[in-house]
């Protein structure tokens, strides 16, 4: 604002009609405040365009107007002692006397004291300024980058949608497979588990482990014997023996339930949880996922993308072309995946069905790229199924390293086959915890004894299941919250696994 004696110049305004039974307003000389009480209320709204207030009927005058400026201790009556000569403002229309042009009005005040004088400072002023235009530059990309995610969000389900449509029939396909291999393995379960019972094939139970579990010592074991064969022949029976990436995924399965199968002979044969030492399953393990980077590298598989050793991710990554490092990646996957699922077979029904959904979450993402695979995984969940009725709390059979391995040899093997290791790792997130922590269990005893001279534990006891039931969580609660969560996980894997294909 400027000085008193200087004009004020006021912007150009409009007035905002409220009732519609005044469509011309004018300014008298005198304001009397009786008078305005008696009118009906009119809000005058200041904007920097005409054009509201002639679409609306208003008419602007051009009368003279007659005002005067007031300190801050001005009262009502005030309104009463204004003089008509003391100040005069004219209304002054622009250089175009047409009726949409606009108008100014000059303000004069009648002494120096009538307004306080404002000084701001320009530096502030800017400052001010900038940051404003900042916040709101910020907001509106905000509100962008939001408005975006959703749109492409909404453009992901869509397709997804379309993607299982275009597979119905293998979706229904898939659906009798699981009821089938339910069926089978349930009804298998009660020819085997007597079996293994007469033959005093029973769990050895480890004696660092909790002291509840001490109860489960005649349980029976190697209830794989029964479950991974049904799921694999039920699946090449469906899928066609003509099947190459059916059959490879099922020599894999049928190699790590081989490797798991000795582990629990000489578990039972030497009378103690020991088995394979842990440098020879690793070898073993290692060499059925290099023998199995071999054939994928010399067998022809038939991709979308027209060659193999692709990793499909989500937009904006794309497809990643990892060459001979998909080999490598191949071996650490079925190595990570056999021991995450044989590390998570510690309670009752824990490992079937967190491997059942991850083998349905697997299905869904292979199902663009091969839905001869995605019948074999729906096929495996099937048999997971079917082995829960049997190993439910309180477990009449537990699956032990034969099945524990080949559930996890047929996941990591579904994934190289058509290079979803990403939502692998995403639907097997349960398999992921308990293995990393086991690692990080031994990685801190080890760190601080070397430093502290006595080593630490991270956790009450590795696995991490074995931690929550020292922390006084009951059985079942625990195996219901890690289906929870397998269930969310198997879900955005199957989202992801469509989208990036």
């Amino acid at each position: 604002m400027r000085s008193h004696s200087s004009s004020l110049n006021l912007h150009r305004f409009q007035f905002r009609r409220c009732f519609s039974s005044y469509s011309t307003y004018d300014f008298h000389p005198r304001f009397d405040i009786a008078s305005w009480r008696r009118r009906p209320f009119i809000l005058y709204r200041l904007q920097l365009d005409g054009s509201y207030a002639r679409k609306h009927g208003c008419q602007l005058q051009h009368s003279c107007v007659q005002v005067q400026a007031f300190d801050e201790d001005f009262g009502i009556s005030s309104f009463d002692n204004w003089s008509d000569n003391e100040v005069t403002a004219g209304y002054m229309v622009s250089s175009s006397d047409e009726e949409d042009s606009d108008g100014e009005i000059v303000l004069n005040p009648v002494t120096d004291i009538d307004l306080p004088s404002v000084s701001v400072s320009s530096d502030e002023s800017l400052r001010v300024t900038a940051h404003r235009l900042a916040i709101m530059g910020r907001a509106r990309k905000r509100h962008r980058h939001v408005a975006q995610m959703k749109l492409s969000f909404d453009s992901n389900l869509e397709l997804c949608w379309r993607l299982l449509q275009d597979q119905t029939w293998n979706v229904y396909q898939s659906w009798t497979v699981n009821l089938l291999d339910t069926v089978l393995v349930s009804c298998a379960g009660y020819v085997c588990v007597p079996l293994l019972k007469s033959l005093k094939i029973r769990q050895i139970i480890r004696t660092g482990g909790p002291a509840r579990h001490s109860r489960k010592k005649r349980t029976p074991t190697m209830g794989g014997l029964f479950m991974v064969p049904v799921g694999v022949a039920v699946a090449k029976a469906l899928a066609g023996f003509s099947s190459t990436e059916v059959s490879g995924a099922s020599a894999a399965t049928l190699a790590f339930a081989a490797i798991g199968l000795l582990d629990d002979i000489l578990c039972l044969k030497k009378n103690h949880s020991s088995g394979l030492s842990a440098w020879s399953r690793l070898i073993f393990e290692v060499a059925v996922g290099m023998w199995f980077s071999y054939w994928l590298h010399t067998t022809n598989i038939s991709s979308p993308y027209g060659m193999k050793m692709l990793v499909p991710l989500p937009a904006p990554l794309g497809l990643l072309c990892l060459g001979k490092y998909y080999l490598l990646l191949t071996s650490f996957t079925f190595v990570s995946m056999g021991n995450g699922v044989n590390l998570t077979d510690g309670l009752d029904g824990l490992a079937g069905g967190t491997a059942a959904l991850a083998f349905i979450g697997m299905s869904i993402a292979v199902l663009p790229i091969c839905s001869d695979l995605s019948v074999f995984g729906v096929s495996m969940a099937g048999a997971c199924v079917g082995f829960l009725s049997h190993n439910r709390y309180k477990a009449s059979v537990f699956m032990g390293d034969t099945g524990s391995l080949a559930l996890g040899g047929a996941l990591a093997a579904m994934a190289a086959c058509t290079g979803m290791f990403f939502p692998l790792f995403v639907s097997s997130g349960i398999f992921v915890v308990e293995a990393s922590s086991v690692m990080m269990q031994v990685f801190y005893f080890k760190t601080t004894k070397r430093l502290q001279g006595a080593g630490r534990r991270l956790f009450r006891m590795a696995p991490f299941h074995h931690h929550l039931e020292l922390c006084g969580i009951k059985e079942p609660i625990i195996v219901a919250g890690a289906y929870v969560i397998s269930a969310v996980l198997a879900l955005f894997a199957g989202y992801v696994g469509l989208v990036s294909a």
